[in-house]
Formats: C-alpha cells, structure tokens, sequence
C-alpha cells in the first residue's frame, strides 16, 4: 500500500507500466479502481501511470468539515511535487477534469498536456439562457439525487445520478457490482463537493496560463450541456482538441475504456 503526504492529507497512490508520467484524477462518486479498464486497455503500456484517491475517497484519508475544490487541485499539486513527477502529463474525468483545469491555470509548470473530459463546470455558461434552460433537466435530477443522500439513501441517489445525469436510463445495472458499490460507499463525499460553493465555477481568463496541448473530450451520449461547457473552455483556450467519443457518456475510461485510450495515446503522442 503506497501513501504520500501531500497538502496535509494522507492520500493513497499506484503507479504502473512504464513511459512518461500520466496522473489520472477521478471524478466524484468513484476511486483509482475506476481507472482499471483504461490501464488495462493499454493505458500502462504507454505510460507511468500514476492513479490516486482523492481526500475523502478510497484508501486516502478523509477530513472532518466542508470540502473545497481547492483543496483537491492542492492534493495534486503536492502528489505530483513529493513524487518528483513535474511536468505530467494529466487526465481527469468530469469534477477531476475540473480540478486538474483549474490546477493548470494556477500552474502551468506542473503539466505537460491535459486531457480532459467532460468537466461539470455550469457555472461558465451561467450567462447563457440557452444553456441554463438546457441545463434545468439535469439539475432537476441532481437535487432529487442530494434529496436521497441526505435521507441516506445512498444506493438510490446513486443509481438516480447515474442513470438521469451520467450515462442514461438501465446504465446502473450494466456497471459491474465494484464499482456500484464503490459509487454507493462515496455518496456522501459527492453530496459535499456539491455544497462548496466554489464546485462548479471557474475563472475563464486565468486560462491564458494553460499553453500547454490540451484535449476536451465529450460522449456522444452525453447531456448537451456538456458540450456547451467544452465550447466555451475551446473559446478560452484556441489551442484546445474537441473529441467526440461516439457511444459514450460521462466516464467513457469505464463503458468505453479502448476507445477513451485511443483518444488520449494518440493526442499525447504529439504533445
């Protein structure tokens, strides 16, 4: 069991295969085991892939009070520096893609390329009436699945988040039984990213830091307000990539692991 001290918090870590180094961030609800079928999909045979547990999640240690965003870009600041790491290349999915964009545009220095998909930054189309009344469906789903976490009924807020705001209708009960359990143990950790504030903004303008390559990626069967945000962090930063991952959704590293590696082997091939 591999653990580093960074920012203050114990976090769990692994690093496999061999290459240059890939940090993976994780997305709310899941752990470094929902990486499994990218690394095994070839993942390691490109890369040093390093995967870790965000605070609160997994083997890493979790911290009484609120939680902030900030404080995750923080932990991977800190993972990559105590691991000697700089510059990475880095992948987050949805609020991990958030983190390592927010990350970047604070330090540049720590990153190589990113590789993002699908971050559940609202908050930048906020000024959009278009997007926001695209929006009201999924944010109608995401308030019924807090209303069954805070009842601590964490199996059904989960199942509800996955199938009317992830990956679709009849999607729970075709993830294999890890990762709904996994899902359910961390209900409560997504329940408190949704109460900081902070969770889902982001400073548009800090992103002229980010020159380094960066790839935005969205499932074909996906929400459109995912797309909406893509375009808008496109118009911030000009040398972005668009990708569509076609039959995919919100965690395509999980449904559509050979298909989400192709995309980010062959972008980082050139950066």
């Amino acid at each position: 069991m591999s653990q580093v001290r960074a920012n203050g918090v114990d976090l769990y870590y692994e690093l496999v295969g061999e290459g240059d180094p890939l940090v993976c961030v994780h997305g709310s609800w899941n752990d470094h085991t929902s990486w499994k079928p990218a690394i095994e999909a070839d993942m390691r045979a490109s890369f040093t892939v390093v995967v870790y547990d965000r605070r609160g999640h997994g083997g890493s240690e979790s911290v009484p009070g609120q939680g902030t965003r900030r404080q995750d870009e923080d932990d991977l600041a800190a993972l990559i520096e105590e691991l000697g790491l700089a510059p990475v290349h880095a992948a987050g999915n949805s609020f991990g893609a958030s983190i390592v964009l927010a990350l970047a545009a604070r330090r540049p220095e720590l990153f190589r390329s990113l590789t993002l998909h699908e971050p559940p930054l609202i908050a930048v189309v906020a000024d959009d009436p278009a997007s926001m009344a695209e929006l009201q469906p999924t944010m109608l789903s995401v308030d019924a699945a807090m209303d069954h976490l805070r009842k601590g009924e964490n199996e059904q807020g989960a199942r509800l988040f996955v199938e009317e705001v992830a990956l679709g209708p009849g999607m729970w009960d075709q993830l294999p039984e890890e990762f709904r359990r996994t899902f359910v143990n961390h209900a409560p950790t997504w329940l408190d990213e949704q109460t900081d504030p902070g969770w889902a903004a982001l400073d548009l303008d800090a992103l002229v830091a980010c020159t380094m390559p960066v790839l935005l990626s969205g499932g074909s069967e996906s929400p459109v307000v995912f797309s909406t945000v893509l375009d808008r962090l496109a118009t911030a930063m000009p040398q972005a990539k668009r990708q569509t991952i076609e039959g995919a959704g919100h965690i395509p590293h999980i449904t559509h692991p050979r298909e989400y590696v192709d995309a980010l082997t062959t972008f980082t091939g050139g950066a």
